[in-house]
């Protein structure tokens, strides 16, 4: 990067202010400060991918849809995890709250802008009856800053909405029979359909 004074006189700031913002790059992962040798910009795989501001902005510059399909994988990952262990430890509470958001989701399918919204909800509450407080915020935190993308969310049509959620369907009826290997599949299967259906083609915008 450019020397402390160069960077000064070319955004018309103090030498405290460069310093603080070098410091926040440092902590996202995006530079490296080395006193005798300056300032140079890290690799991406060095990047923190878990901050918001620096997930946000690979996300929308991720033309090949790599980081997305990459965020699928863990979001099936994870959440089929949680579902296996919601399918054991959920509790009667736990599966009415499930329920009541997904009879909300089936009188949603022909209103995708309001379907869209509860089917995260869906999602949220059996991460919540899992038990599992870290994989859940991570894929909250993910998932959060992939919808701020029009690529990720896609356009969804009624008939998108209702395949998606037989999807939703089929975990539930594994949770009530507390079927932890077939929650876990159908978690799975559901996520990558769901985004198989809805995936642009690379390059698009």
């Amino acid at each position: 990067m450019p020397t402390e004074p160069a960077l000064c006189e070319t955004f018309d700031v103090s030498r405290t202010t460069i310093r603080e913002a070098v410091k926040v790059l440092e902590e996202k992962g995006l530079v490296r400060a080395r006193q005798g040798s300056g300032t140079t910009v890290t690799e991406e795989d060095d990047w923190n991918l878990l901050d918001p501001m620096v997930l946000s902005a690979t996300v929308r510059h991720d033309s090949e849809l790599r980081v997305l399909d990459q965020l699928v994988d863990i979001r099936a990952a994870l959440e089929s995890q949680m579902a296996a262990q919601a399918a054991l430890t959920a509790t009667d509470a736990d599966l009415r709250e499930i329920e009541a958001v997904l009879e909300r989701l089936s009188a949603q399918t022909r209103i995708p802008e309001m379907y869209v919204d509860t089917d995260v909800a869906y999602h949220d509450r059996i991460m919540l009856a899992s038990g599992n407080r870290l994989a859940r915020a991570i894929v909250r935190t993910v998932h959060a800053e992939a919808r701020t993308s029009l690529r990720y969310v896609g356009d969804p049509r009624p008939d998108d909405c209702e395949a998606s959620n037989a999807g939703h369907i089929r975990i539930f009826e594994c949770l009530l029979a507390r079927d932890p290997d077939g929650a876990a599949e159908a978690m799975t299967t559901h996520i990558q359909q769901a985004w198989r259906r809805r995936r642009p083609k690379p390059g698009t915008a």
